[in-house]
């Protein structure tokens, strides 16, 4: 029987490969400072990987604070020039995601970032409140403004930062880019956050993953949960992987704008489930800073999104899914 079935396999195996249109590819490569990796439905295409390196180079060239000639850095240092298409979508969204969560999201946190070391330099001094109110008073998603494609400052020491949308709407732009090459069946993932898009080879939706919360940043990774995902995307915020500690305290790269500190709650992730990754991104940082119960208050007014969090409660953790199947 075991011979018989391992027979039946690799003509299985055989009779696949045969039919080139219902193999999957795969590549991979490096964007924004990790991994991106595509899985699609179709012949090989020797040039896509290519293609695809060549959109993600234009996009880190749109909104990299890492990338000296980026066009943020440009608009951080108060250069005159016409934003792209690219740098007006993340932007008007952003200004919307910001309204509507009353300023949780806020994409000119910037000089809140580079303050706590979480941006391009290390932390180069002590915090204090005094230095945080002085910060802050150069944040604030209201003091910016876009006039014939340029960016309005109220203070020209106000700085923006895309870290927290920018690899949503690259995952998107990816997934589309594949769609209009024929690609109808692929999923795209870009340090986490995905868009899957049709179905996978046995015709089944696709299973996606959640990393489980660790203790420390090199805590082993493995996924505590799975879901389905079809034509939707997810993006996960959590605050386990970048932070520093000092004095006993543990400081994450999650910034709350009202405040200029770093986010405490006992929600230790958020995994955002939406139509588009840019939106999931987006909202998954916000949801981190408004913690659980302010996030299903909002949830419950905003049917078009989903979430699953995962939280400590009395030092055990905790999954909750909101409008999710399990």
């Amino acid at each position: 029987m075991k011979s018989k079935i391992s027979i039946l396999f690799l003509c299985l195996c055989i009779f696949f490969s045969a039919c080139s249109d219902l193999q999957f590819q795969h590549i991979d490569g490096s964007a924004f400072g990790t991994y991106y990796a595509i899985t699609y439905k179709g012949k090989a295409n020797p040039t896509l990987q290519q293609s695809v390196d060549s959109i993600l180079k234009d996009l880190d060239n749109t909104f990299s604070v890492f990338n000296p000639s980026s066009m943020i850095n440009k608009v951080n240092h108060n250069e005159d020039i016409i934003l792209n298409e690219d740098f007006l979508n993340v932007l008007n969204l952003s200004m919307e995601v910001a309204d509507k969560t009353g300023g949780a999201f806020d994409i000119t946190i910037e000089p809140l970032v580079e303050l706590w070391g979480f941006g391009k330099d290390k932390r180069s001094t002590k915090i204090t409140a005094e230095i945080i109110d002085s910060v802050k008073q150069h944040v604030g998603f209201h003091k910016i403004a876009v006039d014939k494609r340029k960016i309005v400052k109220e203070d020209s020491l106000i700085q923006l930062n895309f870290n927290a949308i920018a690899k949503g709407y690259a995952v998107d732009k990816i997934a589309d880019f594949l769609v209009a090459k024929g690609y109808k069946n692929c999923i795209v993932d870009i340090g986490g956050e995905i868009v899957a898009k049709g179905k996978k080879y046995n015709d089944t939706e696709w299973n996606i993953g959640l990393q489980a919360p660790t203790v420390t940043r090199d805590g082993e990774m493995r996924a505590s949960q799975t879901f389905h995902l079809k034509d939707q995307a997810v993006a996960t915020s959590g605050n386990y992987r970048n932070y520093f500690e000092e004095n006993g305290e543990r400081y994450a790269h999650i910034i709350d704008p009202q405040t200029g500190y770093s986010e405490k709650s006992n929600l230790l992730s958020v995994s955002v489930i939406a139509d588009h990754c840019v939106v999931a991104d987006a909202y998954a940082t916000a949801f981190m800073v408004m913690g659980l119960e302010k996030t299903k208050s909002f949830l419950s007014i905003h049917p078009e999104l989903s979430c699953i969090f995962i939280y400590d409660q009395h030092g055990e953790l905790q999954t909750e899914y909101y409008n999710i199947s399990k």
